[in-house]
């Protein structure tokens, strides 16, 4: 019986990733450019990969492996999201009321403007 033993190598690529709005560097072993991008867009998302993984050259590069990064979110319990629901609605609520106050002076404004400018020429 003859064994063969192939060694495989795998190639360290360094690329940036988007995750939750940060841009993040880190590290994934592939074959290639291609696979290293499809591995992360695996991973992260599609369109996540903000900059083409690049295929290292120092091997004692430093990098932050994401998984130390990320951690997970605990859902909300319903409770919890009906009152983060209520707090999001008077915030809008209170905005628009800010909004629509700062809409009336202007008009308001912009009436006396017209009278005064009306009787001005009146005179």
């Amino acid at each position: 019986m003859l064994l063969v033993r192939i060694n495989i190598c795998m190639n360290k690529f360094f690329a940036t990733v988007r995750v939750r709005g940060q841009f993040l560097r880190t590290a994934v072993f592939a074959d290639s450019s291609l696979h290293a991008r499809l591995i992360l867009e695996y991973q992260f998302g599609f369109g996540s990969v903000v900059l083409q993984p690049v295929k290292t050259v120092n091997a004692n590069e430093q990098y932050t492996p994401l998984q130390e990064i990320i951690s997970a979110i605990k859902p909300l319990t319903p409770q919890q999201a009906r009152l983060d629901t209520l707090k999001k609605q008077k915030d809008v609520a209170s905005q628009n009321l800010k909004a629509e106050r700062e809409r009336q002076k202007i008009t308001k404004a912009q009436q006396q403007l017209r009278i005064s400018s009306m009787k001005k020429s009146a005179a």
